[in-house]
């Protein structure tokens, strides 16, 4: 990671009602960005759509979050991290993000000492980066966080400065625009429907220094649009309603609560786009026998998913667009 902290554009405060688009009729709200693009500002996604109320809830936090953290929770593939990121791609803010897992130390967010050119030499962590020049320290996954690792974040997520004894008692003071967002499947409250394999309850205290925003998935009218402007072909335009109505069933049997019509395999914006996609690439194999919506679903999501999970997605793909899946 690029330890310059000197190549950081300057802040200044900008109209979040320009940069995304609010209606000018709108109470004009100024926030803090950066005057260009820094070395860790996340590419902006063109086609990506905002869902106002999620994006009112992060603004508000970057604005006034300074000393406490934003958890995001919500079901796999609704777009928890791609909301942060695109909010500080618009912002040219930097994002410092990390995925946990179950042998993340703390150590590993602050910084260690490595051998370069010969010499030991300190090399800050993510976290430790994030705090001095004001970006966003992301940690996805959150449910998977060690008890140990968590209680070492307290202070950060508070704001408070961050003292390294390894590298002689250095303190970091946090920079006033660092910010400290976390993603998670479970709430922090552990898993009981067997899906998140590796997550663990997390401490209360922890949870508790954190907004809690829940993002459900993009709602049809946001997906169309984004379909429709990935995919601008006519021969995918009447078809898109039906890939978007596949989606929401899909969705709802994974969100459900009852156990026997539930399934483990869900459909996120990300693999609805790539199936769109992949069934118009396969368009031409409809003259050798091949269907291209049930070729291009397998390789999209379903190839990832157990038989009995293929099947009942093929269930409602053959009644919603009304074909079968030819005999192999």
């Amino acid at each position: 990671m690029d330890q310059n902290i000197n190549n950081v554009p300057a802040i200044e405060q900008v109209s979040i009602n320009k940069i995304f688009g609010i209606p000018a009729g709108a109470q004009e709200i100024l926030i803090a960005g950066r005057t260009a693009p820094a070395p860790y500002t996340p590419a902006i996604d063109p086609y990506y759509k905002f869902e106002m109320g999620h994006l009112r809830d992060v603004i508000a936090w970057l604005k006034v979050g300074m000393g406490e953290g934003l958890f995001l929770t919500g079901p796999t593939g609704a777009g928890k991290s791609s909301l942060v990121l695109q909010v500080a791609a618009r912002l040219n803010l930097e994002v410092f993000n990390v995925t946990a897992h179950e042998r993340l130390e703390f150590s590993d967010l602050v910084g260690q000492f490595v051998v370069k050119n010969g010499n030991m030499e300190y090399q800050y962590g993510p976290l430790a980066l994030a705090m001095k020049r004001g970006g966003v320290f992301l940690l996805d996954e959150i449910d998977a966080l060690p008890p140990g690792t968590n209680v070492g974040l307290n202070g950060a997520a508070e704001g408070r400065v961050l003292v390294i004894p390894e590298n002689g008692g250095e303190v970091i003071k946090p920079h006033p625009e660092f910010r400290f967002a976390a993603t998670g499947n479970t709430r922090g409250s552990g898993d009981d429907t067997g899906r998140y394999s590796g997550t663990i309850k997390q401490n209360l205290a922890f949870l508790d220094r954190f907004w809690c925003l829940e993002v459900g998935y993009l709602s049809k009218q946001k997906e169309e649009a984004i379909l429709e402007s990935v995919l601008p072909v006519p021969e995918m335009k009447g078809l898109i309603p039906k890939f978007l109505e596949v989606a929401e069933e899909v969705r709802r049997l994974f969100q459900s609560s009852d156990f026997t019509t539930q399934i483990n395999t869900t459909i996120s914006t990300r693999s609805l786009i790539r199936w769109v996609r992949l069934t118009h690439v396969f368009l031409s194999m409809a003259k050798r026998g091949c269907q291209p919506v049930y070729y291009a679903l397998d390789r999209a999501i379903l190839n990832k998913a157990a038989p009995e999970e293929k099947a009942a997605v093929k269930e409602i793909v053959q009644r919603i667009f009304g074909i079968s899946e030819p005999e192999k």
